[in-house]
């Protein structure tokens, strides 16, 4: 698995945990950092996703819970959710990340990690927001 993968994956991972626990994304952050043991280059990944997706939290979920056809937030499994978030992050606000590469990546976490329906419906409203992306106020 690539190095930024792996991030994805461990960032999906504090997401996830710190939505169970109840707990800030940077509490989270700060106690899987110390020990986690992984290179520099893909901690600071990590650390970028996080924080990108908790300081855009808000909208990320205003987007998803608009534009998700027959689902609530409430309704989505968590896992879900939080792949939703980070697809949604790294397509509006991430421009070091290409934005196929961005859609490829979430519907990949969902294969692995979810239903077997999510990876098409996590593909389908990154792909909707893609469309709407030059048309939504960030």
């Amino acid at each position: 698995m690539a190095a930024r993968s792996k991030a994805r994956k461990r960032a999906l991972e504090v997401l996830y945990e710190a939505e169970i626990r109840g707990e800030p994304p940077a509490d989270v952050l700060d106690r899987r950092a110390s020990d986690a043991g992984q290179p520099l280059a893909e901690q600071a990944f990590v650390d970028r996703l996080v924080e990108g997706v908790a300081e855009h939290r808000d909208r990320i979920d205003e987007l998803v819970a608009t534009y998700s056809v027959g689902w609530t937030l409430d309704r989505m499994p968590i896992v879900d959710r939080n792949i939703l978030r980070l697809g949604v992050y790294e397509l509006l606000w991430n421009d070091e990340v290409p934005d196929g590469v961005a859609i490829s990546e979430a519907v990949a976490l969902a294969t692995e990690l979810s239903t077997d329906e999510s990876p098409r419906f996590v593909n389908g409203l990154l792909s909707r927001l893609l469309e709407l992306k030059p048309s939504l106020s960030l």
